[in-house]
């Protein structure tokens, strides 16, 4: 099998495209800048925006299976401020989308939870996306890019898979000089003893762990490829909640340093609750995440110890600790929210 993903030196492709290789896929990754976290996916520099705007050329190497599109300017509050990125994370999925067009192959797209908005349900499934009202440019952005696929299934034939991601993090998420995520800068901040801002107090979100959003979309890849799943459109989530109170206590008892934080509202654009319902992943894929966040939080910061980006410890007892303490958010047990009818076609 032979695969492009864009966005391929970011977090969800770095990870990707080495699973890939891992089973023997051949792997070419498009990017604006080099990988800075593995030598072993092949990266072509390349500008979709300039592609799109007909600024710069570029074809693809071969003819592949697949196409995964994750490139995008991805932090939410930085769009509300600069909302031309907005308008470049559509140029970049137009310029990919031409691509799976012209070489007859099948396509998936990574999408967001953004595009729900901020509904405050109890569980969030796919056909409650609200592509009328966004919350912000980037939702505003993701909303775009999936009704333009949706476009090109119908009028073309092009046979696609959606997945909305939601707070994805792990392993190669550590890279505040390009883009600060929430997790990566609690710990830098609570490990060097710096303060932080919790904007939104009961903020609850559904944090996924990168192995368990990966395990996804190979799972998607393998189905799409095999035309067994076409032309749908699922979460990729753990399917429980935690307010950001509760990651900086995991983060606190993975550490063994106290935070000093204070609280404000949430700033404008962010979702305040969110919480998957991965029933349709789960029946159509056979997607079982396996990674709470209590878990979770404990190897990320071990991975961080072992690359140096933290001071490693001879004894991580926070390890345990950290397990047992279970902060208050969503029951462990899941809920199943009403079903309503999925979007397909």
């Amino acid at each position: 099998m032979k695969v492009v993903i864009t966005g391929s030196s970011g977090q969800i492709g770095t990870n990707l495209a080495l699973a890939l290789l891992r089973s023997d896929r051949a792997v070419i990754g498009l990017d604006r800048r080099p990988n800075a976290w593995s030598s072993e996916v092949e990266t072509q520099v390349v500008d979709l925006v300039e592609v799109a705007r007909g600024n710069a050329g570029y074809e693809l190497p071969f003819r592949p299976d697949v196409i995964v599109h994750l490139a995008a300017h991805a932090k939410v509050h930085d769009l509300v401020l600069t909302p031309a990125k907005a308008l470049e994370n559509i140029e970049m999925a137009a310029a990919v989308f031409e691509f799976a067009r012209l070489a007859k192959c099948p396509i998936i797209f990574g999408s967001s939870r953004e595009v729900y908005g901020d509904i405050k349900q109890h569980l969030t499934e796919e056909s409650m996306a609200d592509f009328i009202v966004a919350k912000s440019p980037y939702s505003a952005s993701k909303i775009a890019g999936e009704a333009l696929l949706y476009s090109y299934a119908r009028c073309y034939g092009l046979p696609m898979l959606v997945f909305r991601f939601s707070n994805v993090y792990g392993r190669f998420d550590n890279d505040l000089d390009r883009m600060e995520r929430v997790i990566p800068l609690f710990v830098r901040r609570i490990y060097d003893g710096a303060p932080i801002t919790i904007y939104g107090r009961e903020k609850m979100l559904d944090f996924t762990y990168v192995d368990d959003c990966i395990a996804g979309l190979m799972a998607g890849i393998n189905a799409l490829v095999e035309g067994r799943l076409v032309n749908q459109t699922l979460n990729l989530a753990y399917g429980q909640g935690q307010t950001l109170s509760d990651l900086v206590t995991l983060i606190e008892l993975a550490t063994g340093r106290k935070a000093q934080a204070t609280f404000e509202q949430a700033r404008p654009g962010e979702v305040t609750r969110y919480i998957a319902d991965i029933t349709k992943a789960t029946q159509l894929l056979g997607y079982k995440p396996q990674t709470p966040l209590t878990a979770g939080i404990v190897k990320y910061i071990a991975w961080l110890r072992e690359t140096g980006w933290l001071e490693p410890s001879p004894k991580l007892t926070a390890s345990s600790s950290a397990r047992a303490r279970v902060p208050n958010g969503v029951p462990r047990k899941r809920q199943v929210a009403p079903r309503v009818r999925d979007r397909q076609f």
